[in-house]
């Protein structure tokens, strides 16, 4: 399966972004879906899973209240729609499909990983 995430791009600190991700080759309906993001110099760090369903969701905490995922299982697609953004929230954002129906916050329970898609906060 491909993933590939869009959406990025330059927004000023206190605005909103919703970055996507298509899965292409394969359904992912029966796997869990996540977000990552990994700023110039630092590990890559977790964000924000969704179960298969889009029943359970699963949030970093710095971005808490912040950020929401979703999914639409029809369309192979997974979003994180992003709020109250801070500059500290710069980073490129990467989609990943999770082993399993649920994942957690671990990489290590993610096997496909999208191209990324950039996101920079002015302040």
């Amino acid at each position: 399966v491909q993933l590939q995430a869009c959406g990025g791009g330059l927004v000023q600190a206190g605005g909103s972004l919703r970055v996507s991700c298509v899965a292409n080759g394969r359904a992912t309906s029966n796997n869990a879906m996540g977000w990552f993001r990994q700023a110039p110099g630092k590990e890559r760090e977790f964000v924000a899973s969704i179960s298969w369903r889009g029943d359970g969701a699963l949030y970093g905490d710095s971005v808490k209240g912040r950020f929401t995922i979703s999914r639409d299982n029809a369309k192979n697609t997974v979003y994180l729609q992003m709020d109250s953004l801070k500059p500290e929230d710069t980073a490129v954002y990467y989609c990943a499909r999770g082993r399993k129906s649920y994942a957690g916050q671990s990489i290590d329970n993610y096997v496909s990983w999208g191209q990324g898609t950039l996101v920079t906060v002015s302040s």
